[in-house]
């Protein structure tokens, strides 16, 4: 089939190369041209593990192309995907300013029947509004075209999205017209061989769907993360609460993990972005306005441990220290420091008159971008380059490559011998024989009970 697609982001570059990858004819569509241009080059401007290889092949085997071209694209898809950014106004809100533009532009250029697929995440309705903006384009030409826009939510997860779109374990099509969801089923056809894996429903309900999946994901989260809080406080290990409650298959082991708070492009934003919708529609959605309100505390949680254990509450003990701080990306196998946690701790620790040596496998040249130039960090090369002249460690992003550490070096190396372990990646009692005092997520020195 023939694809164009509008944004070249996580979701419509990923989407666009996977959907090349199976053989459809697949154009995207940016404003960027040098990104564009970089792209045709086998520039990838995000890390995402196996997108690399399969842009340049797919771009060599002419199956996939870009273009600053909207009316090009337009004319080439018979399928218009619409996956551009919905940023956060600043209510907290979705902002759909880039979707109605691309809506627009549809309607603008629009020459046969067209099935228009919203891929961006997006509050309930936005499907309607979409639709309004084309009919207006087209009725300013004085043009009569058959078109339909359908919903089709992604659920990819950064990291690991080339695998999720390849092997989906759901595809959502919200549409009203039969014959829509039997294209978009021809589309998916290749990725739904196993097991019929295609879920169809009514546009708003497919709306709804996605941002209840990630509310969702949020709340484990921030649930888990109240829970540590609360055992830290009454002397329980969360770890060992974790497998007491994962066990039970009503609750599950997916998500179940307390640490420094989540961020990323999505779990923030879609989480504020449907406690406002519901507040449009005159519900005040407290549990999710909750869940915002746990992981903005959380992302704070690891500073307030450094303070214990320097100074009780005070800066004095952290002014002057040197912080080791591994991870800097919101998440393992990305370059995403959208709403990181550790944007939050450095932030404190430059506050508090710190300085720090940080370290990512992929994220620096972002960190960089996001810091700049500052006599306080020093964006190391490698884990042991960020230990030199620290004087604690600090575990912000759980790289496999920071699962197993020498100990031992590290007490050797570091000058206070602490570790703060943002992720509870080890073990307490292992770390404290090497001699290290051990701080972690509801574990460890961080519990405090009296």
């Amino acid at each position: 089939m023939r694809i164009a697609i509008f944004g070249t982001g996580y979701v419509g570059l990923v989407t666009g190369a996977c959907l090349a990858e199976v053989g459809h004819d697949v154009v995207c569509v940016d404003i960027n041209a040098a990104k564009l241009e970089g792209l045709r080059r086998g520039v990838i401007p995000i890390f995402e593990p196996g997108l690399e290889p399969m842009v340049k092949a797919n771009h060599a085997a002419g199956r996939l192309d870009f273009t600053t071209d909207a009316a090009q694209a337009i004319a080439h898809g018979d399928v218009v995907f619409i996956a551009v950014g919905t940023p956060p106004d600043e209510d907290g809100s979705a902002d759909l300013q880039y979707v109605l533009q691309v809506a627009k532009t549809i309607g603008r250029h629009i020459e046969k029947p067209t099935l228009v697929v919203n891929k961006s995440t997006v509050p309930v309705g936005t499907a309607d509004k979409v639709r309004a903006a084309i009919a207006a384009e087209l009725g300013t030409r004085g043009v009569a075209l058959a078109f339909d826009v359908v919903s089709n939510p992604e659920f990819l997860k950064e990291g690991d999205a080339v695998n999720d779109c390849m092997r989906p374990d759901r595809i959502v099509i919200g549409a009203g017209n039969a014959a829509s969801i039997e294209t978009l089923k021809r589309l998916y056809a290749p990725f739904n061989r196993n097991r019929d894996s295609v879920v169809a429903m009514d546009v708003r309900s497919a709306e709804l769907t996605k941002y209840a999946a990630n509310a969702m994901l949020a709340t484990k989260i921030s649930f888990m993360n109240e829970m540590a809080n609360i055992a830290e406080r009454v002397g329980a290990d969360i770890e060992q609460v974790r497998h007491g409650i994962g066990s039970d298959p009503r609750i599950g082991w997916h998500f179940i993990y307390p640490g420094a708070g989540y961020g990323g492009s999505c779990f923030p934003k879609d989480v504020q972005a449907l406690a406002r919708t519901a507040g449009q529609h005159g519900y005040d959605a407290r549990l999710l306005n909750a869940v915002e309100a746990v992981n903005d505390s959380q992302k704070g949680h690891l500073f307030e441990l450094i303070q214990r254990h320097y100074d009780l509450g005070e800066d004095e003990g952290v002014r002057g220290k040197i912080f080791a701080v591994w991870g800097l990306a919101f998440k393992p196998n990305t370059d995403d420091m959208r709403e990181a946690s550790s944007r939050r701790l450095l932030a404190q620790l430059w506050e508090a008159g710190a300085k720090v040596r940080a370290y990512d496998p992929e994220a620096a040249h972002e960190a960089g971008r996001v810091f700049g130039e500052r006599d306080d960090l020093v964006l190391c090369d490698s884990a042991a380059d960020a230990l030199q002249g620290a004087d604690a460690l600090v575990v912000v992003t759980e790289w496999k490559q920071f699962r197993s550490p020498d100990f031992r070096h590290l007490q050797a190396v570091l000058g206070d011998a602490v570790v703060f372990d943002g992720r509870n990646l080890y073990e307490p009692a292992e770390v404290e024989t090497a001699g290290l005092a051990y701080y972690g997520i509801g574990r460890g020195r961080s519990v405090h009970a009296e």
